[in-house]
Formats: C-alpha cells, structure tokens, sequence
C-alpha cells in the first residue's frame, strides 16, 4: 500500500507524499457544487467555541510565561531555515525556563494536532534539538497523542458531515476496512499509526465516525507514534545537517515503519490461516 502523505506526529500532510489518483484512499477533487462547507449552523457554533476556548485557553498559558523576546520565540516555524533560526532563539529560554516552557509547547501541539493546523513536524523536529532524543520522544508522543485525542472528540461533534464532504471514497474504503477487522482492531490500528498508510489528520477524524471505540484508538496512538517519532526526534539533533523534511522519510525509512507496522498485524494473518486450515 503506498504512503499518502507523511503526517503527524508525526506525518504532517504538507511533507506531501500522495498516493495514486486511482488509489482508493486517494483523496479525489472536490465537484463544483460541493464547495460549501457542509455544516449546519449549530456545527459551525460548536466548532467555533471549542475553537475559542482553546485559543483563550493558549492566550492565558503564555500571559504566565516568564517576559522574552516574545518577537523571535513566538513563532511557528514554516520551513526549516525559520526552524534552525527559532531553535537558536529559543535554546536559552528552554534551559532557564524548562518547565513552562515545555507546557507552552505542549500546549501549542495540542492546539495545532486538535485543529489540524499543518506544521507539527517542526516542532517534533525542535524537540529533538533542544530536548535529546528520549526527553524529546515523550513530549512528542503525549502532546501527539493528547492532539489527537482532542481531535477525535471534536470531529465526533462535527465532523461527519466534514469528513464525507472532504473525503467520500477514503472514508468508504476505511469503514470497509474497519469492518473487516473488529476483533483485531487494536492491531490494525498499530499498523495504521505506524505506517504512512493513511495521513494521521484522516485517522483522527474518522476513526469516531466508524466507530472505532476511543480506548483502541488512544492506545494505538500513543504506541504507534513512537516508531516515527523517535525517527523525526533524532533527525532534529542533527538539524544543521538536514536539507528537507522529504529527507526524513526515505525509502529505507519507509520500509522500516512498514516491517514493524506488519508486525503488529502478523497475530491477525496467523489466526486467518489458521481459520482457513
């Protein structure tokens, strides 16, 4: 199966690896008469006030950070030249400041995984520069994980009608796939989490409106980002050296992430063949 785009927390869907137009978890054009968000008002003032309570809730964190210069720390890195220059800026803070500077970055992961705000690479990426690889690996996979689990409840709040709006065919083909795999759930979704089968955002979104049940999915998170997390966390220690996030994810990567990703299926193949004998 081949990888759509690397997300994520871990393969954020700007690194842009896409599948197949023809695939069918390829996300197909949109039609001209399906340009209008389809949300009905309530969903939109729902979405709007979890949105709003986040934000004021990110405001009042940094309103009882220690005072900086907020101009060359607060700022989200959009590439990694801008991502080398905050690293250098923010080294200082980090070490004088540890702990409120790790909830202010936990806190802005959380926001941008729950809203799917494109650019937490970076700042798993800046974990592993300021942080080390196994400091770095914890706070990358919680924040993930929290993100995610925030995105999950608001997407079962609003997010049917966004997600059959946006990607009718993937959303069909997983279902199909969830269906096929109810008694080793946990297993497929390990595989799913480790492998860039599907992008993270899709999984978050979906997963409550196919009804997979929020303990497999949180389980399945917060151990199938590690494998890919530990990957990006490393890479940000060598962040001088890196040319391109595309350079994160090579081929040889890949197929790591999907020997362990078929791993954690192996169990459910077994008990198949055995069935069938």
């Amino acid at each position: 199966m081949a990888p759509l785009r690397i997300a994520t927390d871990l393969r954020d869907e700007e690194c842009g690896i896409s599948a197949p137009e023809d695939s069918p978890t390829a996300k197909k054009p949109l039609r001209a008469d399906s340009s209008r968000i389809p949300l009905t008002r309530w969903e939109a003032a729902a979405a709007a006030t979890v949105f709003l309570i986040f934000s004021v809730g990110l405001f009042c964190i940094f309103l009882t950070m220690p005072e900086a210069d907020y101009d060359k720390i607060l700022r989200l890195p959009r590439n990694l030249s801008d991502l080398r220059i905050l690293k250098d800026n923010l080294a200082v803070y980090a070490r004088d400041y540890q702990a409120k500077f790790i909830l202010g970055y936990c806190s802005i992961y959380i926001f941008m995984q729950t809203f799917m705000i494109p650019g937490t690479i970076f700042l798993s990426l800046l974990a592993g520069a300021l942080f080390g690889v196994v400091k770095g690996v914890i706070l990358v996979v919680l924040s993930a994980t929290s993100g995610a689990s925030s995105c999950y409840f608001l997407s079962k709040l609003i997010g049917r009608p966004l997600v059959s709006w946006m990607w009718p065919e993937k959303l069909r083909f997983f279902q199909a796939e969830i269906a096929k795999r109810k008694e080793k759930l946990l297993n497929y979704m390990l595989f799913l989490r480790i492998t860039p089968s599907l992008p993270n955002t899709f999984i978050n979104l979906a997963s409550p409106i196919v009804d997979i049940p929020f303990r497999i999915f949180f389980l399945a998170t917060l151990v199938g980002l590690v494998p890919a997390s530990y990957i990006t966390v490393k890479a940000g220690l060598a962040l001088g050296d890196l040319k391109s996030v595309r350079d994160l994810y090579d081929m040889k990567t890949l197929v790591v992430l999907f020997l362990i990703g078929f791993v954690s299926i192996f169990p459910t193949i077994l008990k198949r063949k055995r069935t069938y004998e």
